[in-house]
């Protein structure tokens, strides 16, 4: 038999030749929280991958989320980029399970409580 050599286009498509059902289950939790505007924390290359195929079955879905860290797998540069997304922190990680993201948290919540606590200056006045 011959092997196409076409790309595929299809998300559904490309996720049943090159995917696992972890990645498609992990795909379709992220359409599916950024169709509920949930925001999501990326880690690593895994998620960051299930990332791209969740933007192709629905454009627009990257807005709700971030990039916890940057990895040290080259592949996870490219698919950030391909998303727009800047991570958080540049550590230098490879541990996996999360990890980067968790660390991304405090800094997050540190932001969040900047700006919402800071004063304006027409405040002062």
């Amino acid at each position: 038999a011959a092997v196409s050599r076409r790309p595929v286009t299809d998300p559904f498509d490309r996720l049943t030749a090159l995917g696992s059902a972890c990645l498609a289950a992990t795909a379709g939790f992220l359409v599916e929280a950024a169709v509920r505007g949930i925001p999501v924390l990326l880690d690593g290359i895994f998620s960051a991958t299930a990332a791209l195929a969740a933007r192709d079955i629905a454009p627009g879905a990257e807005q709700w989320w971030l990039a916890g860290h940057r990895s040290t797998e080259p592949a996870q540069a490219f698919a950030l980029k391909a998303l727009g997304l800047t991570p958080i922190l540049d550590l230098g990680l490879r541990l996996g399970e999360g990890s980067g993201a968790v660390q991304a948290v405090p800094a997050l919540r540190a932001a969040r409580a900047v700006i919402a606590e800071m004063g304006l200056l027409a405040d002062l006045g």
